[in-house]
């Protein structure tokens, strides 16, 4: 999983799987919703996300793998 913020346009992408996405649902305003051929989820693209998400903190809790952290 990885998640990418763009400051330029101010969206998140949390890429959730390396298969690529098939189809996109907005659900509200800004959220998209990707998912590969069989409907299984593989992304959430937020848009705004400045306004939707809290981005200055984000907390890991119990993950059963190893955390990378990329600065920007």
């Amino acid at each position: 999983m990885k998640l990418n913020y763009h400051p330029e346009t101010d969206s998140l992408y949390i890429d959730l799987s390396e298969i690529p996405s098939g189809e996109s649902r907005e659900i509200s305003e800004g959220v998209v919703l990707d998912y590969e051929a069989s409907e299984n989820l593989v992304g959430i693209d937020i848009d705004n996300a400045s306004r939707k998400v809290q981005l200055k903190q984000l907390t890991l809790s119990k993950l059963p793998s190893q955390v990378t952290t990329v600065a920007a």
